[in-house]
């Protein structure tokens, strides 16, 4: 994907995106539910343009924004510490 934002420089940023829900594991590469898919989000600096001008240019200001560059697989929930967690809130 590439998020546009016409106030911004750079204006278009690349963004990765899950193509999965679970996570391809194995020989032939098969999807295992058990697993999930998950972003990488790293911080990025961006110049974000300002409403006013200085001397007749644009002002900028640094932005951080966070950025997903790709996808890693983390455990997915737990049904048997779910269930004991909800039986606790009883």
């Amino acid at each position: 994907r590439i998020s546009y934002d016409p106030g911004r420089f750079p204006r278009y940023l690349p963004e990765a995106y899950c193509l999965c829900r679970g996570c391809l594991t194995g020989p032939r590469g098969e999807e295992d539910v058990r697993l999930r898919s998950a972003p990488v989000l790293v911080p990025a600096v961006v110049l974000r343009r300002t409403p006013g001008c200085a001397g007749g240019r644009a002002v900028y200001v640094e932005e951080y924004v966070t950025v997903p560059v790709g996808c890693t697989c983390v455990p997915g929930p737990d049904k048997d510490a779910d269930a004991a967690n909800s039986s606790l809130d009883k």
